[in-house]
């Protein structure tokens, strides 16, 4: 793996929602509705204390019908909701329309210090827009998101994923968790960590919606970007392991993977 994996964040007695993290979770968008979901719940099964989710209202009704645990907003409370949030994340079925475009630019520029998440149309909006990005932000890109990113072809992308990793990295000023069967994190300051967790069950739309939520419910959880990046990465890919065996690599749903994750964090306690 080249990096050794990071120990779970502690979790004492004396405690409340609080201490676990507060995530703001702006994702989903009138026609894409899944990701809000997905992302806002994976958050609070890796153990992330509180999630409000701001989004289209078509995405916080089906948030709302799937489970009561997720708190709700509409998109013009995002300047009073951050406040009052630990951790962001944003870009999970977003849509990159021109009100999505403004809402990113908007809740990015409001994070200020926040440690951040963006995955999905959050990165294709990066890609063309430029945005001063908070420190601590990690960026999760799938091979064609990250061709996007670097303003290059996506054979280029794959011929070394590693390089592309780091350059994204240098690039954003940012962590980089760049995904594939074998995902490739790295940091700034040159730690790279080659995952060794997950199979072909897990590419299936809203896998990565779940990744990214399980990443910031980690960083939530006060552990170090970089740190929490490749445990959720780990964690996320076990938990597809897990799921296999009971439903086979054709059966599995993103939102098995999601019931899978206290089964993984079990495997490792």
């Amino acid at each position: 793996m080249g990096y050794k994996l990071p120990k779970l964040p502690q979790r004492p007695e004396n405690s409340n929602k609080g201490t676990f993290g507060k995530i703001l979770n702006v994702s989903g968008s009138e026609y894409m509705t899944g990701a809000a979901y997905l992302s806002s719940v994976s958050a609070l099964k890796v153990g992330g204390g509180y999630v409000e989710l701001a989004s289209h209202e078509n995405a916080l009704r089906v948030a709302a019908s799937h489970t009561p645990e997720i708190v709700l907003a509409p998109t013009n409370k995002i300047p009073e909701v951050i406040n009052n949030s630990t951790v962001l994340l944003i870009g999970c079925g977003l849509s990159t329309t021109d009100e999505a475009v403004n809402l990113f630019k908007n809740t990015i520029s409001l994070a200020k210090n926040l440690p951040t998440v963006i995955d999905a149309d959050g990165l294709n909006i990066l890609a063309k827009n430029y945005v001063e990005l908070p420190p601590n932000t990690i960026l999760t890109p799938h091979p064609k998101e990250a061709s996007r990113l670097l303003n290059c072809s996506l054979e280029e992308v794959l011929s070394d994923m590693e390089l592309s990793a780091k350059r994204i990295c240098k690039q954003y000023n940012c962590i980089a968790v760049l995904k594939s069967h074998k995902t490739i994190v790295t940091s700034q300051d040159g730690k790279i960590y080659h995952n060794n967790t997950g199979n072909s069950a897990l590419a299936k739309a809203g896998s990565g919606d779940v990744l990214a939520g399980m990443i910031a419910g980690l960083l939530a959880q006060k552990m170090q970007p970089f740190d929490a990046a490749v445990l959720g990465v780990y964690l996320h890919g076990l938990a597809g392991d897990l799921a296999k065996k009971d439903l086979t690599a054709y059966g599995v749903l993103a939102s098995d993977t999601v019931r899978y994750i206290p089964y993984a964090i079990m495997s490792i306690i």
